[in-house]
């Protein structure tokens, strides 16, 4: 199986180092490789909260990145999925060769969660929706961030455990789950340095669920800059929904336990089809 990794949050970030390390796994302490390849292509810089932006006037820069002694990988100087698009398109084949693509796209690990309606906004569901629109089965993991400082090597073994359940049927073949235009959001529970919350357990259930659906109450605060200039500040959480249903990934990802969520990129309403066709005579 060979792998493309990228992500929101740039290159540089923790997250994704921290998954790919959990992923090529030098030291063996996850049982081996989770892949013959593994290679991140990302954003040079933060693209937190882009959703499926994509660009189309400017050129893609792209560069080699050495992220640390242990990674390495390709920056675009664009959105995560302008990555997966230039990956896929260009980048994937020039390198493996003409024809080639990925088995799997794992987008990740993200510094936040993404439950509910947050996978609307979010550049790392938008890079793991890129790529299943385009024919390549994808993963998007997220880390829920809490008071203390996050332990990402701790998150990404948990990611590792559940890639490695998702999988495990294999991907595209007969019985697997992940088929080649399947998209699955993964979130990863509190893993911090202090005990500011809740223990998160040391090897939390995982819970397949669906999407909450209710809005964020937003919140902005209002300021004035030194030249008397009117602005407003996000200020809200990102979690503080205006409630949130039994059994949904939001609930589960607060009681500690890994969310597991099926994502599609068809947003037609099939169900109002025939009703719109009887309302315009069509």
């Amino acid at each position: 199986m060979r792998v493309l990794l990228t992500n929101d949050d740039g290159i540089h970030a923790p997250g994704i180092e921290a998954l790919y390390n959990a992923l090529v796994d030098h030291d063996g302490s996850h049982g081996g490789a989770f892949a013959e390849t593994i290679w991140p292509v990302a954003p040079l810089e933060v693209q937190s909260a882009t959703s499926h932006g994509v660009t189309f006037k400017t050129p893609l820069m792209v560069s080699k990145e050495a992220v640390s002694p242990t990674m390495s990988g390709l920056a675009v100087d664009g959105r995560p999925a302008d990555c997966v698009k230039l990956a896929i398109c260009s980048l994937w084949p020039e390198r493996f060769g003409v024809g080639q693509r990925p088995d799997l796209v794992i987008s990740g690990m993200n510094a936040g969660t993404n439950v509910g309606i947050n996978v609307i906004y979010s550049g790392t569901v938008a890079a793991a929706i890129e790529a299943a629109f385009l024919g390549v089965p994808s993963i998007a993991v997220s880390l829920h961030l809490g008071k203390g400082t996050p332990r990402f090597d701790v998150a990404a073994r948990h990611a590792r455990r559940t890639l490695d359940r998702l999988v495990e049927r294999g991907i595209g073949g007969a019985g697997s789950v992940l088929q080649p235009h399947g998209c699955v959001s993964v979130n990863i529970p509190i893993c911090q340095v202090e005990a500011l919350e809740p223990p998160t357990p040391a090897e939390p259930r995982i819970a397949v669920c669906p999407m909450n659906t209710h809005g964020l109450i937003d919140a902005y605060e209002r300021r004035v800059s030194p030249g008397g200039d009117v602005y407003y500040w996000a200020a809200g959480s990102g979690l503080d929904f205006r409630t949130a249903d039994a059994g949904t990934d939001v609930q589960h990802l607060l009681k500690r336990e890994i969310t597991v969520t099926p994502l599609k990129y068809d947003l037609t309403d099939h169900g109002m089809i025939e009703a719109w066709r009887k309302a315009l005579g069509a």
